[in-house]
Protein backbone atom coordinates (compact mmCIF):
# COMPACT_ATOMS: atom_id res chain seq x y z
CA UNK A 1 0.00 0.00 0.00
CA UNK A 2 1.44 3.54 -0.93
CA UNK A 3 1.24 6.07 1.87
CA UNK A 4 0.22 9.66 1.14
CA UNK A 5 0.56 12.58 3.06
CA UNK A 6 -2.69 12.18 4.62
CA UNK A 7 -2.05 8.56 5.62
CA UNK A 8 0.73 9.52 7.39
CA UNK A 9 -1.46 11.64 9.14
CA UNK A 10 -3.23 8.97 10.11
CA UNK A 11 -0.84 6.70 11.33
CA UNK A 12 0.37 9.48 13.39
CA UNK A 13 -2.67 9.69 15.05
CA UNK A 14 -2.99 5.95 15.64
CA UNK A 15 0.40 5.98 17.11
CA UNK A 16 -0.21 8.98 19.73
CA UNK A 17 -3.74 7.03 20.66
CA UNK A 18 -2.34 4.05 21.28
CA UNK A 19 -0.03 5.46 23.27
CA UNK A 20 -2.50 7.49 25.52
CA UNK A 21 -4.12 4.35 25.48
CA UNK A 22 -2.00 2.48 27.02
CA UNK A 23 -0.69 5.68 29.52
CA UNK A 24 -4.13 5.87 30.73
CA UNK A 25 -4.62 2.12 31.54
CA UNK A 26 -1.33 2.07 33.66
CA UNK A 27 -2.40 2.80 36.68
CA UNK A 28 -5.35 0.24 36.88
CA UNK A 29 -2.83 -2.42 36.00
CA UNK A 30 -0.22 -0.83 38.66
CA UNK A 31 -2.33 -2.02 41.76
CA UNK A 32 -0.43 -3.15 44.66
CA UNK A 33 -0.39 -6.70 45.75
CA UNK A 34 -0.87 -7.84 49.37
CA UNK A 35 -0.36 -11.02 50.37
CA UNK A 36 -1.89 -12.93 53.30
CA UNK A 37 -1.68 -16.44 54.31
CA UNK A 38 -2.56 -18.69 57.13
CA UNK A 39 -4.74 -20.38 58.53
CA UNK A 40 -7.01 -22.88 56.02
CA UNK A 41 -10.09 -22.23 59.14
CA UNK A 42 -10.04 -18.56 57.98
CA UNK A 43 -9.29 -19.42 54.70
CA UNK A 44 -12.78 -19.05 53.11
CA UNK A 45 -13.59 -15.62 55.41
CA UNK A 46 -10.17 -14.27 53.80
CA UNK A 47 -11.01 -15.52 49.73
CA UNK A 48 -14.66 -13.85 50.24
CA UNK A 49 -13.11 -10.81 51.54
CA UNK A 50 -10.36 -10.27 49.09
CA UNK A 51 -12.75 -10.64 46.39
CA UNK A 52 -15.53 -8.07 48.12
CA UNK A 53 -12.43 -5.72 48.87
CA UNK A 54 -10.48 -5.98 44.89
CA UNK A 55 -14.01 -5.14 43.46
CA UNK A 56 -14.64 -1.74 45.67
CA UNK A 57 -11.02 -0.34 44.96
CA UNK A 58 -8.45 -0.38 42.46
CA UNK A 59 -5.21 0.42 44.69
CA UNK A 60 -4.45 -2.92 46.23
CA UNK A 61 -5.04 -6.63 45.11
CA UNK A 62 -5.69 -8.78 47.92
CA UNK A 63 -3.76 -12.25 47.15
CA UNK A 64 -4.64 -14.82 49.48
CA UNK A 65 -3.45 -18.53 50.22
CA UNK A 66 -3.55 -21.33 53.25
CA UNK A 67 -1.01 -23.53 54.48
CA UNK A 68 -1.37 -23.24 58.11
CA UNK A 69 -1.46 -20.35 60.81
CA UNK A 70 2.23 -21.41 61.70
CA UNK A 71 3.10 -21.18 58.48
CA UNK A 72 0.82 -18.24 57.78
CA UNK A 73 2.82 -16.36 61.19
CA UNK A 74 6.39 -17.83 59.66
CA UNK A 75 5.21 -15.76 56.41
CA UNK A 76 4.71 -12.50 58.11
CA UNK A 77 7.74 -12.71 60.54
CA UNK A 78 10.13 -13.55 57.45
CA UNK A 79 9.16 -10.99 55.61
CA UNK A 80 7.39 -13.22 52.87
CA UNK A 81 3.52 -12.60 53.72
CA UNK A 82 1.82 -9.05 54.76
CA UNK A 83 -1.06 -10.45 57.04
CA UNK A 84 -1.16 -13.88 58.61
CA UNK A 85 -4.84 -15.34 59.42
CA UNK A 86 -4.55 -17.27 62.41
CA UNK A 87 -6.99 -19.63 64.73
CA UNK A 88 -5.05 -18.93 67.43
CA UNK A 89 -3.15 -16.90 68.99
CA UNK A 90 0.66 -16.31 68.70
CA UNK A 91 2.81 -18.55 71.07
CA UNK A 92 5.33 -17.75 73.14
CA UNK A 93 7.71 -19.96 70.90
CA UNK A 94 6.70 -17.81 68.30
CA UNK A 95 7.74 -14.45 70.02
CA UNK A 96 10.66 -15.85 71.73
CA UNK A 97 12.35 -17.12 68.02
CA UNK A 98 10.54 -13.34 66.40
CA UNK A 99 10.36 -10.81 68.34
CA UNK A 100 7.32 -9.26 69.97
CA UNK A 101 6.32 -6.73 67.18
CA UNK A 102 3.03 -9.16 66.04
CA UNK A 103 -0.05 -7.25 65.89
CA UNK A 104 -3.31 -8.66 66.69
CA UNK A 105 -6.57 -7.81 64.61
CA UNK A 106 -9.79 -9.92 66.00
CA UNK A 107 -11.78 -10.74 62.01
CA UNK A 108 -14.17 -13.09 63.83
CA UNK A 109 -14.95 -16.02 66.36
CA UNK A 110 -15.19 -20.01 64.93
CA UNK A 111 -16.04 -23.05 66.63
CA UNK A 112 -14.10 -26.41 66.28
CA UNK A 113 -16.98 -28.63 65.62
CA UNK A 114 -16.52 -32.27 66.54
CA UNK A 115 -17.90 -34.81 63.41
CA UNK A 116 -18.79 -38.39 62.93
CA UNK A 117 -20.15 -40.75 59.51
CA UNK A 118 -23.56 -40.55 59.33
CA UNK A 119 -24.16 -44.36 60.31
CA UNK A 120 -22.40 -43.51 63.69
CA UNK A 121 -24.60 -40.92 64.23
CA UNK A 122 -27.94 -43.08 63.07
CA UNK A 123 -26.54 -45.79 65.46
CA UNK A 124 -27.11 -43.24 68.51
CA UNK A 125 -23.81 -41.57 69.41
CA UNK A 126 -25.00 -37.95 69.10
CA UNK A 127 -23.49 -36.68 72.20
CA UNK A 128 -20.15 -36.96 73.47
CA UNK A 129 -18.06 -35.52 76.91
CA UNK A 130 -15.05 -33.98 77.14
CA UNK A 131 -13.38 -37.09 78.80
CA UNK A 132 -14.51 -39.35 75.84
CA UNK A 133 -13.18 -37.80 73.28
CA UNK A 134 -10.03 -37.87 74.90
CA UNK A 135 -10.07 -41.25 75.49
CA UNK A 136 -10.70 -41.87 72.05
CA UNK A 137 -7.78 -39.28 69.99
CA UNK A 138 -4.91 -41.14 73.04
CA UNK A 139 -6.18 -44.65 72.12
CA UNK A 140 -7.91 -45.49 75.30
CA UNK A 141 -11.46 -46.06 73.77
CA UNK A 142 -11.45 -47.47 70.19
CA UNK A 143 -14.82 -48.98 69.56
CA UNK A 144 -17.79 -47.42 69.16
CA UNK A 145 -19.53 -49.54 71.43
CA UNK A 146 -17.63 -48.36 74.15
CA UNK A 147 -19.25 -44.67 73.92
CA UNK A 148 -22.86 -46.00 72.94
CA UNK A 149 -22.52 -47.18 69.32
CA UNK A 150 -22.32 -49.83 66.78
CA UNK A 151 -19.67 -52.68 67.49
CA UNK A 152 -17.12 -50.84 64.77
CA UNK A 153 -13.23 -49.81 65.17
CA UNK A 154 -13.31 -46.14 65.52
CA UNK A 155 -11.39 -44.52 62.96
CA UNK A 156 -10.00 -41.08 64.19
CA UNK A 157 -9.24 -37.90 61.99
CA UNK A 158 -6.94 -35.32 63.24
CA UNK A 159 -5.57 -32.07 61.80
CA UNK A 160 -2.11 -31.96 60.88
CA UNK A 161 0.84 -30.36 62.33
CA UNK A 162 0.98 -26.24 62.47
CA UNK A 163 -2.76 -25.96 62.56
CA UNK A 164 -3.94 -23.55 64.62
CA UNK A 165 -7.03 -25.87 65.07
CA UNK A 166 -5.10 -28.78 66.19
CA UNK A 167 -3.18 -26.49 68.61
CA UNK A 168 -6.74 -25.44 69.84
CA UNK A 169 -8.18 -28.83 70.18
CA UNK A 170 -5.23 -29.98 71.72
CA UNK A 171 -5.14 -27.96 74.09
CA UNK A 172 -8.51 -27.86 75.27
CA UNK A 173 -9.50 -31.45 75.05
CA UNK A 174 -6.13 -33.08 75.84
CA UNK A 175 -4.88 -30.55 78.06
CA UNK A 176 -1.77 -30.01 76.25
CA UNK A 177 -1.10 -28.48 72.47
CA UNK A 178 1.90 -30.52 72.38
CA UNK A 179 0.53 -33.85 73.61
CA UNK A 180 0.85 -36.92 71.46
CA UNK A 181 -2.64 -38.83 70.32
CA UNK A 182 -1.67 -42.24 69.83
CA UNK A 183 -5.33 -43.06 68.88
CA UNK A 184 -5.18 -41.12 65.12
CA UNK A 185 -4.90 -43.07 62.75
CA UNK A 186 -5.10 -40.40 59.55
CA UNK A 187 -3.87 -36.56 59.44
CA UNK A 188 -5.89 -34.06 56.93
CA UNK A 189 -4.79 -31.02 55.75
CA UNK A 190 -7.30 -29.02 56.13
CA UNK A 191 -11.16 -29.05 57.33
CA UNK A 192 -12.32 -29.67 54.49
CA UNK A 193 -9.99 -32.87 53.78
CA UNK A 194 -11.29 -33.78 57.06
CA UNK A 195 -14.90 -33.33 56.38
CA UNK A 196 -14.38 -35.42 52.95
CA UNK A 197 -12.60 -38.12 55.30
CA UNK A 198 -14.90 -38.76 57.81
CA UNK A 199 -18.18 -38.50 54.70
CA UNK A 200 -16.14 -41.11 52.80
CA UNK A 201 -15.77 -43.69 55.66
CA UNK A 202 -19.04 -45.33 57.59
CA UNK A 203 -17.07 -44.91 61.45
CA UNK A 204 -15.38 -41.72 61.57
CA UNK A 205 -14.58 -39.01 63.66
CA UNK A 206 -13.01 -35.90 63.13
CA UNK A 207 -12.95 -32.17 64.08
CA UNK A 208 -13.51 -29.40 61.99
CA UNK A 209 -14.30 -25.52 61.59
CA UNK A 210 -17.53 -24.14 62.41
CA UNK A 211 -17.82 -22.82 58.98
CA UNK A 212 -17.73 -26.27 57.75
CA UNK A 213 -19.80 -28.44 60.07
CA UNK A 214 -22.84 -27.96 57.57
CA UNK A 215 -24.18 -30.02 54.55
CA UNK A 216 -22.06 -32.60 53.16
CA UNK A 217 -22.04 -36.19 54.48
CA UNK A 218 -20.68 -35.64 57.70
CA UNK A 219 -23.00 -35.02 61.16
CA UNK A 220 -22.23 -32.72 64.14
CA UNK A 221 -21.98 -33.94 67.62
CA UNK A 222 -22.49 -31.98 70.98
CA UNK A 223 -20.18 -31.86 73.89
CA UNK A 224 -21.22 -32.13 76.81
CA UNK A 225 -24.89 -32.07 75.96
CA UNK A 226 -23.84 -28.42 74.46
CA UNK A 227 -24.14 -27.84 70.64
CA UNK A 228 -22.12 -25.76 68.32
CA UNK A 229 -24.05 -22.88 67.59
CA UNK A 230 -23.34 -19.12 67.07
CA UNK A 231 -24.76 -18.31 70.33
CA UNK A 232 -23.35 -20.93 72.46
CA UNK A 233 -19.71 -19.88 70.63
CA UNK A 234 -20.36 -16.38 71.48
CA UNK A 235 -21.30 -16.93 74.87
CA UNK A 236 -18.60 -19.13 75.65
CA UNK A 237 -21.14 -21.68 76.99
CA UNK A 238 -19.52 -24.23 73.89
CA UNK A 239 -15.72 -25.33 75.11
CA UNK A 240 -14.21 -25.49 71.44
CA UNK A 241 -15.34 -21.67 70.76
CA UNK A 242 -12.22 -19.74 69.58
CA UNK A 243 -10.69 -16.18 68.05
CA UNK A 244 -10.26 -15.70 64.61
CA UNK A 245 -7.22 -12.52 64.08
CA UNK A 246 -4.71 -11.18 61.26
CA UNK A 247 -1.43 -10.69 62.45
CA UNK A 248 1.02 -8.71 60.99
CA UNK A 249 4.46 -7.92 61.83
CA UNK A 250 5.22 -4.42 63.38
CA UNK A 251 3.00 -1.73 61.98
CA UNK A 252 0.56 -3.13 58.84
CA UNK A 253 1.84 -1.25 55.23
CA UNK A 254 -1.24 1.00 54.12
CA UNK A 255 -2.74 -1.97 51.55
CA UNK A 256 -2.79 -4.57 54.65
CA UNK A 257 -4.16 -1.93 56.82
CA UNK A 258 -6.69 -0.75 54.14
CA UNK A 259 -7.67 -4.42 54.01
CA UNK A 260 -8.04 -5.16 57.92
CA UNK A 261 -10.01 -2.30 57.83
CA UNK A 262 -12.22 -4.02 55.83
CA UNK A 263 -12.36 -7.12 57.57
CA UNK A 264 -12.81 -5.59 60.89
CA UNK A 265 -15.46 -3.47 60.10
CA UNK A 266 -19.19 -3.50 59.38
CA UNK A 267 -18.98 -4.85 55.46
CA UNK A 268 -16.24 -7.68 56.57
CA UNK A 269 -18.13 -8.78 59.64
CA UNK A 270 -21.45 -9.15 57.35
CA UNK A 271 -19.42 -11.12 55.13
CA UNK A 272 -17.73 -13.62 58.01
CA UNK A 273 -21.59 -14.17 58.90
CA UNK A 274 -22.67 -14.85 54.81
CA UNK A 275 -19.59 -17.46 54.99
CA UNK A 276 -20.76 -19.40 58.28
CA UNK A 277 -18.24 -17.37 60.66
CA UNK A 278 -19.58 -14.96 63.96
CA UNK A 279 -19.02 -11.89 64.09
CA UNK A 280 -18.83 -10.15 67.52
CA UNK A 281 -21.82 -8.91 68.37
CA UNK A 282 -21.45 -5.32 68.75
CA UNK A 283 -19.95 -5.55 64.76
CA UNK A 284 -22.73 -7.59 63.60
CA UNK A 285 -24.67 -4.92 65.02
CA UNK A 286 -23.11 -2.04 63.08
CA UNK A 287 -22.97 -4.34 60.13
CA UNK A 288 -26.97 -5.12 60.71
CA UNK A 289 -27.45 -1.13 60.88
CA UNK A 290 -25.15 -0.25 57.29
CA UNK A 291 -26.79 -2.99 55.60
CA UNK A 292 -30.88 -1.45 56.71
CA UNK A 293 -29.66 2.46 56.82
CA UNK A 294 -30.56 4.84 59.36
CA UNK A 295 -34.67 4.74 59.92
CA UNK A 296 -34.69 8.80 58.94
CA UNK A 297 -31.64 9.30 57.54
CA UNK A 298 -31.23 13.04 56.32
CA UNK A 299 -29.37 14.30 53.09
CA UNK A 300 -26.13 15.82 53.55
CA UNK A 301 -26.00 19.39 52.22
CA UNK A 302 -23.61 19.82 49.20
CA UNK A 303 -20.68 21.29 51.35
CA UNK A 304 -20.98 18.54 53.23
CA UNK A 305 -21.75 15.37 51.02
CA UNK A 306 -19.35 12.67 51.66
CA UNK A 307 -16.76 12.05 48.59
CA UNK A 308 -17.27 9.76 45.95
CA UNK A 309 -14.60 7.00 45.36
CA UNK A 310 -12.19 8.05 43.31
CA UNK A 311 -11.80 6.82 39.82
CA UNK A 312 -8.32 6.07 38.11
CA UNK A 313 -7.07 8.20 36.66
CA UNK A 314 -7.78 8.41 33.09
CA UNK A 315 -10.32 5.91 33.01
CA UNK A 316 -13.18 7.66 32.05
CA UNK A 317 -11.22 8.43 28.36
CA UNK A 318 -10.30 4.50 27.59
CA UNK A 319 -13.73 4.72 25.61
CA UNK A 320 -13.40 8.06 23.93
CA UNK A 321 -9.64 7.07 22.67
CA UNK A 322 -10.60 3.63 21.68
CA UNK A 323 -13.60 4.94 19.81
CA UNK A 324 -11.09 7.59 17.65
CA UNK A 325 -8.59 4.87 17.08
CA UNK A 326 -11.27 2.73 15.03
CA UNK A 327 -12.66 5.86 13.17
CA UNK A 328 -8.71 6.32 12.00
CA UNK A 329 -8.69 2.68 11.36
CA UNK A 330 -11.27 2.61 9.18
CA UNK A 331 -10.67 6.15 7.46
CA UNK A 332 -7.00 4.86 6.54
CA UNK A 333 -8.76 1.86 5.20
CA UNK A 334 -11.47 3.01 2.80
CA UNK A 335 -7.86 5.01 1.35
CA UNK A 336 -5.81 2.47 1.06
Amino acid sequence: MELIYGDTIHLRIIAILAALLIGSSAPILAAETVTVSGSSTVLPLGEAGAEAFNVQQHDYRISVTGGGTGAGITGIAEGRSDIAMASREITADEKAKYGDRFQEFLVGYDGIVLVVSPQIFDAGVKDLTKEQVRQIYAGQINNWKEVGGPDAQIYVIAREQGSGTRDTFNEDIMGDKAVETPGVITTALGSAEVKTAVGGSDKAIGYLGFSYAEGGNVRPISLDGIEATAQSIRDGSYELGRELYFYTYGDPKPGAKAFIDFMIGPAGQMIAEENGFIAASEVSEMASEAASGPAEAKEAPASEASPQPSQQPGFEVIPALAGLLAVSYLVLGRRS
